[in-house]
């Protein structure tokens, strides 16, 4: 007969290995969340300003029947990156972590680093989502402000 226990009493190093990367990547989703962002930003007031400029150009382009410009692709800056690498150290600690499981490791660290990496990405997730939210609302606030200020010029 084989001894189970013996095979999962075994050193987990993909187990631990993965707790650690997840540990990681928590670690520093929180510090790209707290200490961010580190690419230079312009005010939110010209960021604003210039929504507003380019939300009432393309309305006066649709009105004269003129065709949009073509998109412009962004570019990536350093929190972008910091945001994809906290995310890649997420995904690989949680398949690392799976490993341990599928090797019949000690069950806690592996189960803990996949835990800890869906986390970090989730944090991730739902950090950008509820500014992306939060950023929405204010755009409506500038967008209602603008009604009540060329309401009476558009006879509404």
């Amino acid at each position: 007969m084989t001894d189970i226990t013996a095979t999962e009493t075994a050193n987990p190093v993909f187990g631990w290995t993965g707790f650690c990367l997840a540990a990681m990547a928590l670690f520093a989703a929180l510090f790209v969340f707290g200490a961010g962002p580190f690419a230079p930003q312009q005010s939110t007031g010209v960021s604003l300003g210039e929504l507003a400029a380019e939300l009432g150009k393309s309305t006066l382009r649709a009105a004269a029947g003129l065709e949009q410009p073509e998109p412009v692709a962004q570019t990536r800056d350093l929190d972008d990156f910091l945001q994809i690498g906290v995310a890649m150290l997420g995904g690989l600690a949680i398949v690392v972590s799976v490993i341990g499981i599928l090797r019949h490791e000690r069950m806690r660290p592996a189960i803990a680093g996949v835990s800890i990496g869906v986390g970090a990405i989730l944090f991730q997730f739902f950090a950008m989502a509820f500014f992306a939210f939060l950023g929405a609302l204010v755009i409506m606030a500038l967008l209602h402000s603008f009604s009540d200020v060329f309401g009476s010029l558009f006879g509404g």
